[in-house]
């Protein structure tokens, strides 16, 4: 059996470490699986795959502006190779469903099409017209995989009844393992004092998150805590601003895209996600598995996630969540109380567990063109 995955491109995101961490436990598991990318070019999680020289990475071109519709050709040439395409994000989304469509007029689709929903809302659907050609796009798929319970419920109500028959749900998982065995750094390696209390977040600066929350909330806690913020995006220009005209900026450290999360989230104190919705996020199931308490906006796709094992906070409530960052960082009951739970919270969340029913669906769907 021949799989393909396409995404839009391996910039730095969850969705995209997902699909690289989840290739290399397929080819271990024996299935033969390449990557497509529309936009190609640099990746930090392409070195993961070096180790892997069969799993091979083609690219449409570097520097591709995703949302041309031309692409929907050269796709058609890669999928009649494979007998399982497996689609991550949009416009990939609508790009594969029109070519499967267009093979099916030529009598020419022979391979299986899946389509995983990594988010529980986006623009598309605050448009009525958009509906409309949502269940039409996603009505190619032979399986659509919902990740969360609120991915599943939006996704179901957004789609309508005639479509959920091909909808499965296929929790998210992550590489425990490359967790819990990461080691820490020194406070004098990534420059900070002893005395320091470190809040770290990992998440891409997009609308989508909230890191303008979490910079607003040290107004409401003492100097010695500082804030650590990886990733990159469109909105942390906006939130360098934040920082400034609140005169915290010595007390932010924006760190861009970084290879080492494991290791930062096993030198800090607390573990935050800001965000006002999510799919089922990967930065909060690593903050649950880091070793640290975790508190996270009380949010689609966060809430079902960390309810009951970290701490959740109002959405845009600084003054709540400097309040929670303080307390667990000083009631030391609180602190190892929320860190054990979060532990055995994030074994909920396996790599390996959700890399299997995935390879059994696949098999299902290769089962269906044998047959």
């Amino acid at each position: 059996m021949k799989a393909l995955q396409l995404i839009n491109s391996l910039t730095a995101g969850g969705a995209e470490k997902l699909l690289v961490n989840s290739v290399i436990e397929y080819h271990k598991k024996g299935i033969d699986v390449n990557i497509l990318l529309i936009n190609g070019g640099s990746s930090p999680f392409l070195q993961l795959l070096r180790p892997y020289p069969e799993i091979k990475v083609f690219n449409l071109g570097k520097n591709n502006n995703i949302y041309n519709p031309k692409y929907i050709l050269k796709l058609r040439k890669f999928f009649k190779n494979y007998d399982v395409v497996h689609v991550h994000l949009f416009p990939s989304l609508y790009w594969a469903s029109i070519a499967n469509f267009i093979d099916g007029i030529f009598g020419k689709k022979k391979y299986k099409l899946v389509y995983t929903e990594h988010n529980t809302t986006n623009r598309r659907r605050e448009k009525k017209i958009f509906k409309l050609f949502d269940r039409i796009i996603y009505n190619r798929f032979d399986a659509i995989v919902s990740i969360s319970d609120a991915v599943d419920s939006s996704l179901k109500q957004h789609l309508g009844k005639k479509l959920e028959n091909k909808i499965i749900q296929i929790y998210n998982g992550i590489d425990l393992k490359e967790i819990i065995e990461a080691k820490k750094y020194s406070r004098n390696e990534i420059k900070f004092d002893l005395s320091d209390k470190l809040i770290l977040q990992v998440s891409s600066f997009t609308p989508q998150k909230n890191q303008q929350t979490l910079i607003k909330s040290l107004k409401y806690l003492p100097n010695s805590f500082k804030l650590i913020l990886v990733g990159d995006g469109v909105e942390k220009e906006n939130c360098i601003n934040i920082a400034q005209k609140m005169d915290i900026s010595d007390r932010v450290s924006f760190l861009g895209i970084r290879k080492d999360v494991p290791r930062l989230l096993k030198s800090v104190d607390v573990v935050v996600l800001s965000s006002h919705f999510e799919g089922l996020s990967l930065a909060s199931v690593e903050g649950l598995a880091s070793g640290k308490p975790l508190i996270a906006s009380d949010v689609p796709g966060l809430t079902e996630v960390v309810e009951g094992a970290g701490i959740l906070f109002e959405d845009n409530n600084e003054k709540q969540l400097a309040n929670l960052i303080l307390s667990v960082c000083t009631n030391d009951i609180i602190n190892k109380k929320t860190i054990s739970d979060c532990i055995n919270r994030s074994k909920k969340f396996d790599i390996l567990t959700m890399t299997q029913k995935y390879s059994d669906l696949y098999k299902e769907l290769f089962k269906q063109i044998s047959d």
